[in-house]
């Protein structure tokens, strides 16, 4: 029921004048959306009831409207109004027609198909499954969810704080009448992030206080908050700039571009930037660009610390396939930890949307003659093969064109392997390599733009590609018998099988084992053995300890022998609770396909997906062309000279935070930030820095503190931004972070984004420095 309708029911005075002034709040709203008059966006703030799927026999009547902020869904059960029935549109990642979930295909019937559709989530909440009273219904709720989160989402980051800040002013006026009182002044800081003694909150308040009323009120309020969000560096950056009567000309901008940001910069530029970032139409039409407009556009991606050229494809995709880094996730299909936590095809969903480009499937025999995915000999929950292979091939290129390697740990019965075979040649279709491309036999894998669309299957094989090719093969496929290479969950155990030589056999069906092309699972017996008696598409899968070992005892060796194979590194079974490892050490070491546990957020899946940030978010990253040279010299460990020595500075100053996240819901918890700057990549370069911790201060604190990090590798190092809440009497905790290739920074002043744990965008906060990169001779 929207507010206007309650209004009949309505009795109190006092509520009547909430409800308008919500209303009055729901108009400035839809303006800053440009959606006045939007059928589409009424029909949310009408809002309707919904069938509500939990399982087959909990399926309950609620009713979903959209709150008169534009931003966030309340839903209710028989009309009962709970303040905590809400999530907001900031935190959905997608809006799914159909029965497309893992839970409205197991708990509805396929009449219902057009019917339904599911709110997925950014974080670990659970997909929300609902179903319409018809489809029409359906489809208005998912187009019109769609185009309101595509609006928000498009709104500038200075629209987004604008917004936020008015939200909160608007909860922070108790008794609804346009109005601050002092109280009301300190209950709207402590809701942004900051906390100030009395004295200073008397002071800021007299200051604004002009009509000595003892409250703040229409432009009052406006002189608040222009003192609160005054930027004094942004001040000082475009004093020294706008020269023209107080504003930036064409060419004032075009000096600021060149001078401080070391970019490329024209006048045809500068009227391009001019037109598309000043508000004021009066100082556009004068071909001048307004501080608003300045800051308006070192909000915008083009302006920010990651270079916006990398934000799309850029590198040369025609290389042979193991020249790249490959996103990866192992035990894919977990949505928590690998003892008891459920297994998911959302799992999947989540994994590709991030781009990753290699998953695992542990495939066990199932009841109904059906192969079904789980953590073996484990409570882990079970998922059907058939489900997952739909669900990759639905999500499978929706971010990245580029190709899926399905890894398959294989522990089912010849019967059932030939089901898995049979589910992935009906379901993939044509897009499911089978056979070699080209004429004849490879003596190199294709590459990534080749393989576009494309899924590989990665596993066991009986014969050598070889045999394909060969003018008799029956001998070779009448061998069902080959050895298994399972993740071994020990260490010592794994040396014990190595020292007593005890191989378990697995029976391989031929119709599996021929869909294995360029990528054949094979024991590693050394390097020296796989350069004598291993073909290119034999691949070999390393443990993490003994792939550490490798890459710190023989990082040329294992460089080499990953420029003409692929490697897979995958976290150690006592990892029971999910947790990753540092993947930088063995990209360093070239392993292509480092694979870490999606579900698990931390810093090591904070430097995969800065890794993986660039190129378009393919999940493909070239490798460095002294890793792609079989004559190599290059050692991480130990920096001789060679071509691969770029030897540079680089200067950060933190200069200030924006409007950083309460990490508790109390008013009275107030952050005190400070900020880590951490380089990653070969032992020589890795380094942190951090600044001072600012004091009861989230909305804006400032440090201008400088650090220098020296950069031997530039190729393979990641710069990581991170923002910690400072406690003294125990460990730091998360606010925010960004990671991003060194290669990728921008020079200058730029602001810096920040990244929840989840690794989703925290809509206003954020950093402001400046970067310069110096070559060292």
């Amino acid at each position: 029921m929207s507010c206007l309708q309650r209004q009949a029911k309505l009795s109190s005075s006092e509520e009547l004048l909430r409800c308008a002034r919500s209303q009055r709040d729901m108009q400035v709203t839809v303006k800053l959306l440009g959606m006045e008059g939007d059928p589409d966006l009424q029909f949310l703030l009408k809002g309707g009831d919904l069938l509500k799927v939990r399982s087959s026999s909990w399926k309950k009547t609620r009713y979903y409207r959209l709150q008169e902020d534009c931003k966030t869904m309340w839903h209710e059960s028989k009309k009962t109004f709970n303040a905590k029935q809400t999530f907001s549109l900031y935190d959905i990642s997608a809006v799914r027609m159909g029965r497309q979930s893992e839970g409205l295909r197991k708990n509805t019937e396929e009449m219902v198909e057009g019917r339904c559709f599911t709110i997925m989530f950014k974080n670990r909440r659970k997909n929300l499954d609902l179903i319409a009273s018809s489809e029409e219904e359906a489809k208005q709720w998912v187009s019109s969810l769609e185009k309101l989160i595509l609006n928000l989402n498009n709104l500038s980051a200075q629209q987004k704080s604008e917004h936020w800040i008015f939200s909160c002013l608007r909860k922070a006026d108790k008794d609804n009448d346009d109005k601050l009182s002092q109280s009301e002044m300190k209950n709207f800081l402590r809701r942004i992030n900051i906390e100030v003694d009395d004295d200073y909150a008397e002071m800021l308040f007299q200051q604004c206080d002009k009509s000595k009323s003892g409250n703040l009120s229409g432009a009052e309020i406006q002189h608040f908050y222009d003192l609160l969000t005054h930027r004094e560096e942004i001040d000082v950056i475009y004093g020294q700039y706008a020269k023209t009567t107080g504003f930036m000309s064409p060419e004032n901008l075009v000096e600021f571009l060149m001078k401080e940001q070391r970019s490329k910069a024209s006048l045809a530029l500068a009227h391009k930037i001019i037109e598309k970032h000043e508000p004021d139409e009066h100082v556009k039409a004068k071909k001048m660009l307004s501080k608003d407009g300045f800051l308006m556009y070192m909000h915008h991606p083009e302006a920010m610390i990651l270079n916006s050229d990398h934000s799309e494809v850029y590198q040369d995709m025609k290389q042979p396939l193991n020249h790249y880094f490959i996103s990866s996730s192992h035990n894919t299909y977990l949505m928590e930890d690998q003892l008891k936590g459920p297994s998911s095809t959302e799992a999947y969903v989540r994994a590709l949307l991030k781009g990753c480009r290699c998953v695992e499937l542990d495939c066990w025999d199932g009841s109904d003659d059906e192969p079904v995915i789980y953590h073996g000999y484990t409570l882990t929950s079970k998922i059907l093969f058939k489900d997952t292979i739909k669900t990759i091939k639905e999500y499978a290129f929706k971010t990245s064109d580029y190709p899926v390697i399905l890894s398959l740990e294989n522990h089912c019965s010849l019967e059932q392997q030939k089901v898995m075979a049979h589910h992935m040649s009906s379901i993939l279709g044509d897009a499911l390599v089978t056979t070699p491309l080209g004429h004849g036999m490879p003596t190199d894998f294709p590459s990534p733009e080749e393989l576009k669309g494309k899924f590989l299957i990665k596993g066991k094989r009986l014969n050598k590609l070889e045999a394909i090719f060969a003018s008799e093969t029956a001998a070779d496929d009448d061998d069902d018998d080959v050895t298994e290479e399972e993740e071994s969950d020990d260490e010592d155990e794994q040396k014990e099988e190595e020292q007593s030589k005890k191989k378990k056999k697995l029976k391989l069906a031929k119709e599996l084992s021929d869909m294995v092309i360029y990528c054949k699972s094979v024991h590693f017996n050394g390097f020296e053995d796989a350069v004598k008696n291993l073909s290119f598409y034999e691949m070999s899968s390393f443990k993490e300890g003994i792939a550490m070992k490798l890459a710190e005892e023989s990082a040329n060796a294992y460089i080499r022998h990953n420029e003409d194979k692929l490697s897979r590194i995958y976290p150690a079974g006592s990892r029971t609770n999910s947790s990753n490892y540092n993947p930088v050490p063995l990209w360093n070491a070239g392993c292509q396909i480092v694979a870490l546990n999606f579900q698990t957020t931390c810093r090591d899946m904070d430097l995969n997906q800065g890794r993986f940030l660039v190129n378009g978010k393919s999940g493909y990253i070239l490798k460095p062309d002294y890793m792609r040279d079989k004559a190599t010299g290059f050692d991480p460990n130990t920096l001789t000279r060679g071509a691969w020595l770029k030897h540079k500075t680089l200067h950060v100053m933190v200069i200030s935070a924006q409007q950083l996240p309460k990490l508790s819901k109390k008013k009275s918890s107030i952050v005190d930030p400070l900020v880590k700057v951490e380089v990653y990549g070969v032992p020589e370069d890795v380094a942190v820095k951090e600044t001072n911790p600012v004091e009861n201060n989230g909305f804006n604190p400032s440090w201008n503190e400088s650090f220098e990090f020296e950069v031997y590798m530039p190729d393979l190092a990641l710069v990581r931004f991170v923002v910690e809440d400072h406690d003294s009497a125990s460990d730091n905790e998360f606010v925010g972070q960004y990671t991003l290739p060194f290669n990728s920074l921008k020079m200058g002043y730029r602001h810096v984004p920040l990244l929840s744990k989840n690794g989703d965008r925290l809509p206003s906060a954020g950093l402001f420095i400046h970067v310069m990169v110096v070559d060292v001779k």
